[in-house]
């Protein structure tokens, strides 16, 4: 069944006009309208079919049954209320397929298409399967519109007030091929700050597009963290981009800096030569996996010892860095596996990854932010429960960090 001219035409005028989420998916919303729209129309045709004949056609006369008036019935799904008017027959046995006679719910189609393109659908694989489930015949071109309008609702996201105080917030960034306004193909940075609140839940709390990572523009992200509310950090966990700390204590300077350990090994080794590696990481095993700081220290002086003449620029960085690679020697281990790597974040950019493999390139920064945020949406349904010992984890940090947490908790 293909949309009327005048149901597109309405269509693209109220989409046009959509501001908000409410505009978009609200009571009076664009695809609210669209839905009750196409709703009557297939009923209308459901009933031409069951009487046998083309409304006003001579074909009916002393037919034995006829169309006789509608009523107003109202639906429920799961963004609320649509009103229809179910046509009747005189006969009273016309019981439609698209909304049974006494069913008074409905799945959440004007939810479908957005779903479907959060999960890395292209706007071609939509059309196919809304005509193939529903029947309905909608271009890719509306389909686009359609999701676009989440643009204003990622924008009302990003800008929400946060939380005054954060116990982690890990920092890193995705990078994506994207068109820029001279239709020559870049490579921009993603950056995203997953945040763990003061009751264990992770919050993601914004999504930037911009050049390659820099710490110019995480100065930027985090001083706008501070703008929406952010008040402190306790912990900051970040790769070992230069710069970085230092950005992160401009703004919230009693915060505490955790270099990524699987980064910082993942840069030495790249000063290593392959024959030695072996033995090199097994001696560095000995650093990380300490017990106290003071020992990890004492191991790192004999890895100096031994590979130092050999490989100075190597262990050049753990010297230079141990103030923030050593953070996590203070806790204990249920914290010491939170902190010591950006896997959290990571794991949440491999949801994205398989979310966004289907596109090679984004036609423009806010496609890019469009389809980030649909996943996260998508992916934060599933984030409902602390993390795991989390009342161990903040039982320990209300005594470490005392006074900072004393008027929150």
């Amino acid at each position: 069944m293909e949309l009327t001219e005048s149901m597109i035409e309405q269509l693209k005028a109220d989409l046009k006009q959509a501001k908000t989420y409410e505009d978009l998916m609200g009571a009076d919303g664009a695809i609210k309208k669209l839905m009750t729209s196409t709703l009557e129309q297939m009923l209308d045709a459901e009933l031409t079919e069951h009487l046998g004949y083309e409304k006003y056609s001579p074909e009916g006369k002393n037919s034995g049954n006829s169309r006789n008036g509608k009523t107003r019935k109202t639906l429920k799904n799961d963004n609320g209320e649509i009103d229809i008017t179910v046509p009747r027959d005189r006969n009273g046995d016309f019981d439609p397929i698209i909304v049974k006679k006494y069913e008074r719910t409905i799945g959440p189609i004007e939810d479908k298409i957005i779903s479907m393109y959060a999960k890395g659908m292209t706007t071609r694989d939509i059309q196919s399967h809304i005509q193939e489930i529903y029947g309905l015949d909608i271009s890719a071109t509306l389909i686009s519109n359609i999701t676009d309008k989440i643009v204003h609702v990622a924008t009302e996201w990003q800008n929400r007030e946060l939380e005054k105080v954060y116990a982690l917030v890990y920092f890193d960034a995705i990078h994506y091929k994207v068109k820029d306004e001279s239709k020559r193909v870049t490579s921009k940075a993603a950056y995203t700050c997953l945040g763990i609140d003061l009751n264990g839940h992770k919050d993601l709390l914004g999504l930037w597009v911009g050049e390659a990572e820099g710490a110019n523009f995480w100065l930027s992200v985090i001083t706008e963290l501070r703008n929406r509310g952010v008040e402190d950090i306790l912990i900051a966990c970040v790769d070992g981009l230069k710069g970085f700390p230092e950005a992160i204590n401009a703004v919230f300077p009693k915060t505490e800096i955790q270099l990524c350990v699987i980064h910082q090994i993942r840069n030495t080794l790249k000063y290593v030569a392959s024959k030695d590696q072996k033995a090199f990481m097994t001696q560095l095993k000995t650093v990380y996996s300490a017990p106290t700081e003071e020992a990890a220290r004492e191991h790192l002086e004999a890895l100096t010892q031994t590979w130092g003449n050999k490989y100075s620029l190597a262990l050049k960085s753990w010297n230079q860095n141990w103030s923030n690679l050593s953070t996590f020697f203070k806790f204990p281990e249920e914290i010491r596996t939170m902190i010591y790597t950006t896997n959290a974040v990571e794991a949440l950019h491999r949801q994205f990854r398989k979310v966004t493999k289907s596109k090679s390139l984004f036609p423009n920064d806010d496609a890019l932010k469009k389809m980030l945020y649909l996943a996260y949406r998508d992916i934060a349904k599933k984030w409902t429960m602390p993390v795991i010992n989390w009342s161990l984890v903040i039982t320990h940090f209300s005594i470490i960090y005392d006074e900072r947490l004393a008027p929150f908790i």
